[in-house]
């Protein structure tokens, strides 16, 4: 039989690619549920440890950069091996132990603990509104990633200045533009993934895990700067 056949809608070569894709992304979602575990587990330990508030903004920086990048590159090398995983849970929790400086300061605020379930409130309808609109929209956007990571690393390097700058107008500036990128890439990923265009549950779940963690901290800086109350 021509191969071709077996590719046409509603053929059994589409229904499993359907199939593919479906688990792709079921994976991805439980995957990434997850990774929250050792990311709270590791903001817990950098609060009550102390850790990260050790470190100057400037080492801080470094270490973030070299840890981030450095566990990036390990996920890719192993994501088709069984150590994939393990590495990006490792990773999830250096993330966490990262967090962990911003949150302390919230948390210092007399209204931190409120302020936090509000990100994490917000940055949850965020993830469901860009997951449902994942499988509403039928045009490709693969070519919106191009420009988005022109954002990103454009929010990068304007992050790092203002680690030495310390503009609050800046900071409060790329927040805003850090939510609404990551909230556009969330959508982007997914879609790849319900498109068939990522096929490796733990790269697609590293993309979005990054966005929900930007978006995340982007919000609770915005909520610790307007909303926050001080003793």
């Amino acid at each position: 039989m021509d191969s071709r056949v077996q590719t046409f809608p509603g053929g059994a070569g589409s229904g499993a690619l359907v199939a593919e894709r479906n688990r792709v992304l079921r994976n991805t979602y439980w995957l990434l549920a997850l990774s929250m575990v050792p990311t709270v587990l590791g903001a817990w330990v950098g609060i009550n440890t102390g850790l990260t508030a050790l470190l100057s903004p400037g080492i801080g920086l470094m270490v973030f950069l070299v840890g981030a990048f450095g566990f990036m590159f390990a996920i890719e090398k192993f994501k088709n091996s069984a150590a994939g995983v393990p590495i990006l849970l490792a990773f999830t929790f250096f993330m966490g132990l990262m967090l962990a400086r911003l949150l302390g300061t919230v948390l210092g605020l007399r209204n931190g603990s409120s302020l936090i379930m509000m990100a994490f409130a917000g940055t949850g309808a965020i993830f469901f509104g860009m997951a449902t609109l994942s499988s509403i929209i039928k045009r490709d956007l693969s070519n919106m990633g191009k420009f988005m990571f022109i954002g990103v690393i454009m929010l990068l390097v304007a992050g790092i200045a203002n680690v030495f700058i310390q503009s609050s107008a800046l900071m409060i500036s790329l927040s805003v533009l850090a939510i609404g990128i990551f909230s556009f890439f969330i959508l982007h990923d997914l879609k790849r993934v319900q498109d068939g265009e990522e096929t490796n549950y733990i790269t697609a779940t590293l993309g979005v895990y990054l966005s929900v963690y930007n978006v995340f901290s982007s919000l609770l800086a915005l909520l610790g700067i307007f909303g926050g109350e001080r003793d």
